[in-house]
């Protein structure tokens, strides 16, 4: 049985939600998507001054859990440009 499809703009949209929801994250997050389809995970980009304020490790981590658990629930479909958590 296939799982439903979400677009990358969605899946990072729900990531950004709980994110909001259970972690202090910093502003000037970049949230990407990589893979497609069944096999896709998320990833976190910043600059060094984003990479250095408080909480953003816990965030990165977060964002993999949140990750783990929507890729088991939905497939990826098409490719967007990602997203900021700004």
């Amino acid at each position: 049985m296939s799982k439903p499809s979400k677009t990358e703009a969605e899946l990072i949209a729900m990531a950004r939600a709980e994110l909001e929801v259970h972690a202090d994250c910093p502003d000037g997050i970049v949230i990407s998507v990589l893979g497609a389809g069944s096999s896709w995970e998320f990833r976190a980009a910043a600059d060094q001054a984003t990479v250095a304020k408080s909480g953003f490790p816990e965030c990165v981590a977060m964002l993999v859990q949140i990750g783990d658990h929507l890729s088991k629930q939905f497939d990826v479909q098409g490719r967007g440009d990602g997203g900021s958590l700004s």
